[in-house]
């Protein structure tokens, strides 16, 4: 996890367009992860990684339509290059063979950092509003990963089982 921003500096405006980056950042990782999956069944990885796209997808929405509320069309200071890797899946997570039990811990532990990002970062947030609003995202952040914890519970046995090579004879 990795940003060049210092957050004792961070406006809202700032703060907004960060955490709206960070849900671009791992909308990406997903859908990268889907498609070098692809599909074989419905529930499987590859499944698993789209559905996760799509959530990071709409929070991402909701985030920009927020920040366009408040501050219109003002251009943004932070960009995609100021992060990596706050929420966004780790980049050699996937395997062609992955369960969909292991999907989903591969996206629990991309909310658990990206709980941990909000967590550490706000010690260092200086303005009340963008400490009010990382608060705010930590607490979704926890919501997430309750939500995937979840989904991991309710699991049937099979979800754990890895695809095998059908070239294999």
């Amino acid at each position: 996890m990795f940003t060049r921003i210092d957050f004792s500096r961070l406006t809202l405006m700032d703060a907004l367009d960060l955490a709206s980056l960070i849900e671009v950042e791992a909308y990406q990782r997903y859908t990268l992860f889907a498609a070098q999956l692809g599909t074989r069944d419905v529930g499987d990885a590859g499944s698993v990684f789209r559905s996760m796209a799509a959530n990071e997808k709409k929070h991402g929405e909701q985030l920009a339509r927020r920040r366009k509320t408040h501050f219109g069309d003002a251009p943004a200071r932070v960009t995609i290059d100021d992060l990596f890797d706050v929420e966004a899946p780790d980049v050699g997570a996937p395997r062609w063979n992955m369960s969909a039990l292991n999907a989903f811990k591969v996206a629990l532990a991309a909310e658990q950092k990206a709980f941990a990002f909000y967590d550490q970062a706000i010690p260092g947030v200086k303005q009340p509003d963008v400490k009010a609003l990382f608060e705010e995202l930590r607490e979704e952040e926890a919501e997430h990963i309750r939500m995937v914890e979840g989904i991991i519970a309710k699991l049937p046995p099979e979800a754990a089982i890895e695809l095998e090579d059908q070239d294999v004879e």
